[in-house]
């Protein structure tokens, strides 16, 4: 089954391939703090996602600078980068720190366009017009963590957020001149097959103009980690992760990018599902299944 991958897509809209170079605020998140939980949700890892990108304590400039070194050996001159902000919540912080960081990081030379990180309940008014702002001169997009949308599964990881706050959120990010790419989590617990391709037909019907897949990890220093010791969560194989996609991937509408069908997460703390951490052996799975 084919469908619009991220380099296909972002060379018909770019011209060119493109890579995305991954950096961090100064910011944390509302299920962290106090506000609404602490510890975040309960798949996250102590980085808040971000664990391959640059250190916050440095300048947007740097840290972008940092990522496109590390991409050297695989990018070209006429290569375009996405700022990516990746770490925690990017939108749940003074609306002047946002501002700053998105100024700094469309003017690098690089840079051809910006993401951001972020949960659909921290878009107030002052942040949305922040985003509106930078939207009119850089194409902008925000990607949000709905990850499922079977309301008992996201009360089980701390979510913290209903169904409708997303649907509002991509209302109003569309209202501003902004796409949104909606993440989803397959694998969680309690979910059938069923409820994960709900998810996706969900957020298709929400108006999400791209999705990310991704399955779950386990990762050291997390809750889940004890949930798989305990043998309450188990981890799902290659075959029953990929086949998982393909059911999600029938309620994707043709054109609508799919941006990432799985990820990595971090080796040093990785425990499960292994097969995620060898990376070529998953790209040729991909594209014989896929292909």
């Amino acid at each position: 089954m084919r469908f619009l991958d991220a380099d296909t897509f972002y060379r018909k809209t770019f011209g060119c391939k493109m890579y995305k170079a991954s950096v961090s605020l100064d910011v944390t998140c509302p299920t962290r703090d106090g506000t609404k939980g602490t510890g975040g949700c309960r798949f996250c890892s102590p980085m808040g996602s971000g664990d391959f990108a640059a250190s916050c304590k440095k300048s947007i400039s740097s840290q972008i600078d940092e990522a496109i070194d590390r991409l050297s050996s695989k990018t070209g001159k006429d290569t375009g980068f996405i700022a990516y902000f990746q770490s925690f919540t990017s939108t749940y912080c003074d609306p002047s720190l946002l501002d700053s960081a998105l100024e700094e990081a469309a003017a690098h030379p690089r840079v051809r366009a910006i993401a951001i990180g972020t949960r659909p309940d921290c878009l107030p008014e002052d942040i949305m017009d922040v985003l509106k702002r930078h939207a009119s001169r850089i194409p902008v997009t925000v990607e949000l963590g709905l990850q499922t949308s079977k309301e008992k599964t996201a009360e089980w990881f701390g979510r913290a957020f209903r169904n409708d706050v997303y649907q509002d959120a991509v209302r109003k990010l569309h209202e501003a001149g902004i796409e949104v790419t909606t993440h989803i989590i397959f694998g969680l617990k309690g979910e059938c097959v069923d409820d994960m391709v709900g998810s996706v037909r969900f957020a298709v019907e929400s108006g999400t103009d791209s999705l990310k897949f991704t399955c779950l990890y386990f990762l050291r220093g997390t809750p889940l980690e004890e949930d798989l010791k305990n043998g309450e969560l188990a981890s799902l194989s290659m075959e029953e992760y990929f086949g998982i996609v393909e059911e999600a991937l029938r309620e994707v509408p043709p054109g609508m990018p799919v941006l990432r069908i799985t990820g990595d997460g971090p080796k040093s703390l990785l425990i499960a599902p292994l097969w995620t951490a060898d990376k070529r052996k998953v790209i040729n799975y991909i594209r014989k299944r896929f292909g």
